[in-house]
């Protein structure tokens, strides 16, 4: 689906709906791409069968983009958001229906968001996505929109992990190669794949895909909070910095405080991603229901 113009993107729009069965291929495909191969998702698990994980269908909202504006030279995937109801078993159908929930101008960019409501056959809804994406004010822009030294200006400089913690998760260590670039984001040429396609957009060199930080994020949590994450997990976070292909990145979280959530408990935690020179490339806060 094409782009829509300018002036014909509004909240409201409805940006189509899929169906899709997660098939354990589906699975694989997202675990591999990740280099995620959690137990639960191959054999047995507390839902009583192998299950999908979180963040299976990552990039769904980017299948019907309509709710793109035209100018894509430069844009960036400013901020992601998601909260899990209830797992999906993997065999399970699903259908996702995507909207724009919002249009706004900050910082000299327009931003839309695109918000995916994934629903189970029982009518339940089981994930919500919603999906910051800005885009450049002037069309008329060329060269490199952003540098791989623009990371190191003191306004791109992150605190994180700072104050009182009560836990501090176990760290998750990745470098994100071309292959994993190509399994997350391909298998065609596009920014997040290919040099020269990244290069046509105002960047020098591959982007990883923003989700992806993002997906690592969600095997993170997974890994301390387990049932806790598919029921009732959050995430809001912040895309601050970009990782180029062929860098690494770790993944970490600390819990900051636990607050009653009925006979439950929940964590509230602060997570972010950073690369080995301790460049933040993503984060925010999360949290988990304690099972």
């Amino acid at each position: 689906m094409p782009n829509a113009g300018k002036d014909d993107v509004y909240v409201g729009l409805d940006c189509g709906r899929r169906e899709y069965v997660i098939s354990p291929q589906m699975v694989r495909e997202y675990t591999d791409a990740v280099q995620d191969h959690h137990p639960w998702y191959f054999g047995s698990s507390p839902f009583g069968a192998p299950v999908a994980p979180g963040l299976i269908r990552h990039s769904e909202m980017y299948v019907d983009r309509r709710w793109y504006l035209p100018n894509i030279y430069g844009n960036l995937h400013a901020k992601q958001e998601w909260e899990l109801f209830a797992p999906i078993l993997v065999g399970e159908h699903i259908s996702a229906h995507s909207l724009v929930i919002d249009r706004y101008i900050k910082r000299g960019r327009d931003f839309v968001v695109n918000e995916v409501l994934f629903i189970g056959d029982d009518g339940r809804v089981r994930l919500r996505s919603r999906t910051y994406q800005s885009f450049l004010l002037d069309s008329g822009v060329s060269g490199t929109v952003v540098g791989k030294e623009r990371e190191k200006d003191t306004g791109r400089r992150f605190e994180v992990g700072k104050g009182p913690i009560v836990e501090e998760l176990a760290p998750l260590a990745k470098e994100v190669g071309p292959e994993m670039c190509v399994r997350f984001s391909g298998p065609g040429k596009n920014y997040h794949t290919d040099r020269e396609e990244a290069q046509k957009l105002g960047f020098p060199e591959v982007v990883v895909q923003g989700m992806m930080s993002i997906c690592f994020l969600s095997e993170l949590l997974t890994r301390r909070f387990g049932e806790g994450w598919f029921c009732g997990g959050k995430m809001a976070v912040n895309l601050v910095n970009v990782l180029w292909q062929g860098e690494a990145v770790t993944t970490r979280g600390v819990i900051k405080e636990f607050t009653p959530e009925g006979s439950r408990q929940r964590a509230h935690l602060e997570v972010w991603c950073q690369k080995a020179d301790g460049t933040v490339i993503t984060a925010g806060s999360a949290s988990a229901v304690v099972v």
